[in-house]
């Protein structure tokens, strides 16, 4: 048993969010051992509440970025709901929002207000291409970030561009609130002093642009979309086996080409093919370096195939679906699953990727229902059972 505390332990988080991005970042706090307070609305909450049914009738997104929260679900209109995240704030380490540019602001709650009010709070500001410039009333749902960044457009086939099969432009935006949170509080640590946090969700998604981005900047163009190909790498790609599956591999380099071709595919003499001998060369003849690897594995089950091409040292990968991720043999050899509670019942997660040896593991709580903590949040405040019953026949918290 652990004698160090969780690396947030102490610190508490005050959350005006929705959707995934903040949710997301504030989730990766909370597993760290942070108290987080999510300020949701009184008519239905967070709206991702109601994205689907999947998770034992929970919305799969909401169960995703939500574990470990308090849920406080009050009216920001009304000023005494306002008042009641005001007093929060004014005892939090953090605050992070994501709503409609011009919102937060207009309710006295944009990081620069916020952190010009309380000197040691470290307040993040969320939003889909930043605060100014001609992009700044945009709307910035997940999809169409990932358009305007370009990550669509280097991404699918040769004839079709398609988005990523996950929210990236969030969880890049995500990511980076999470890590911005983290400096600015080794700052505070330092200096006693917090400060403002900005992250837009164009700029966190161009900067995983990275490879593509300087490619085209510099090269003259971008890569081109080869599906699961890479775009200058060959043998790199999907192959279907005997069984139906299919086996991804990747020839790095000209010795690797050289091992598959003679211990793998049978041909020992494509090794000094001119053809086939370089990168160069098989990136040129992609299509028919492709048809003679593809014969090759072709006639073995997916098992069979990764056993020679690991026997061979060569790189490769089943292409799994979610469902063979779910039963992942690397995942359950390290334990990685836990159960969290939720108002569905015991629901499966993955422990979060920052393992920290020796020290205890993440908290991973329950997914709150809408509210839930609403009562012992606004008693923490000092409020008395009259008051929150008054607030509560009003409307202005649930």
């Amino acid at each position: 048993m652990s004698t160090q505390p969780l690396p947030l332990d102490g610190i508490t988080v005050v959350a005006v969010e929705q959707a995934v991005s903040a949710p997301f970042a504030t989730r990766q706090l909370a597993d760290l051992g942070a108290r987080v307070i999510k300020i949701e609305r009184p008519d239905g909450g967070d709206f991702a509440r109601g994205y689907d049914t999947a998770a034992r009738g929970l919305a799969s997104h909401f169960v995703w970025c939500n574990r470990g929260k308090e849920s406080l679900a009050v009216d920001l209109k009304d000023p005494r709901g306002l008042d009641v995240v005001r007093q929060l704030v004014a005892g939090a380490d953090v605050f992070m929002q994501n709503l409609a540019n011009g919102a937060a602001a207009r309710l006295g709650l944009d990081a620069t207000t916020l952190c010009a009010a309380h000197p040691r709070l470290v307040a993040v500001d969320i939003s889909g291409y930043g605060p100014d410039g001609p992009y700044a009333d945009k709307r910035a749902y997940d999809m169409l970030v990932q358009c305007e960044a370009g990550l669509v457009s280097v991404t699918g086939t040769p004839g079709q561009p398609v988005k990523a099969g996950i929210p990236a432009a969030d969880i890049a935006a995500a990511m980076y609130a999470f890590s911005g949170v983290l400096a600015a509080l080794l700052r505070r640590a330092n200096t006693g002093l917090g400060g403002p946090v900005e992250v837009s969700m164009l700029e966190a998604l161009g900067e995983w642009m990275g490879h593509p981005l300087h490619h085209g900047m510099h090269g003259g163009e971008a890569p081109a979309r080869t599906g699961v190909a890479h775009a200058v790498i060959c043998p790199y790609d999907a192959y279907p086996t005997a069984d139906g599956g299919q086996v991804l591999l990747s020839v790095q380099n000209d010795r690797e080409w050289r091992r598959l071709a003679g211990q793998v595919l049978r041909r020992p003499e494509l090794a000094d093919d001119p053809a086939f001998a370089t990168n160069t060369a098989r990136t040129g003849n992609r299509a028919k370096t492709d048809a003679v690897v593809a014969e090759a594995l072709g006639v073995m089950s997916a098992p069979e195939a990764i056993a020679a091409l690991e026997a061979a040292g060569i790189a490769c990968a089943r292409l799994n679906t979610v469902t063979d991720v779910a039963a992942h043999p690397q995942l359950a050899a390290r334990g990685r699953w836990r159960e969290i509670d939720s108002p569905a019942g015991p629901l499966r997660a993955m422990l979060p990727p920052i393992t920290m040896p020796g020290g205890p593991d993440p908290l991973m709580g329950p997914v709150p229902a809408l509210g839930e903590h609403t009562d012992a949040l606004l008693h923490g405040l000092g409020m008395t059972d009259v008051q929150v019953s008054a607030l509560r026949r009003d409307g202005v918290v649930a």
